[in-house]
């Protein structure tokens, strides 16, 4: 499984943001896949993430801020981010897990200025 991350950047506190993840590979099959997340000498933490039943998981700190959607057919993944905080700035993980093994993507960089 390769995941292609993408829609990190720059922006004001308050800004949004939204990223993609893409998972392919041949017969590629996601239980759940989602988005972790570390700062600069913390450790990765959980954003959110979406199991392939629908139920979704989101980290304290970004519970009515932050939406994790999931598109089956696609394989992809998003993470839209709203009311972004300096605090939610970090090297965002796109993370997938096929029933066997985890597999993690490029991350990219999100940066909320205050």
């Amino acid at each position: 499984v390769q995941l292609q991350a993408s829609g990190g950047g720059l922006v004001q506190a308050g800004g949004s943001l939204r990223l993609s993840c893409a998972a392919s590979g041949s017969g590629v099959r996601i239980n759940a896949i989602g988005w972790y997340r570390q700062a600069p000498g913390q450790q990765r933490e959980l954003v959110a993430s979406a199991a392939s039943g629908g139920d979704t998981k989101y980290a304290d700190s970004v519970k009515g801020r932050f939406t994790i959607s999931r598109d089956t057919a696609k394989n992809t993944v998003y993470l839209q981010m709203n009311s972004l905080k300096p605090e939610d700035t970090a090297v965002y993980y796109c993370n997938a897990h096929d029933g066997t093994y985890n597999h993690w993507g490029q991350g990219t960089q999100v940066t909320v200025s205050s």
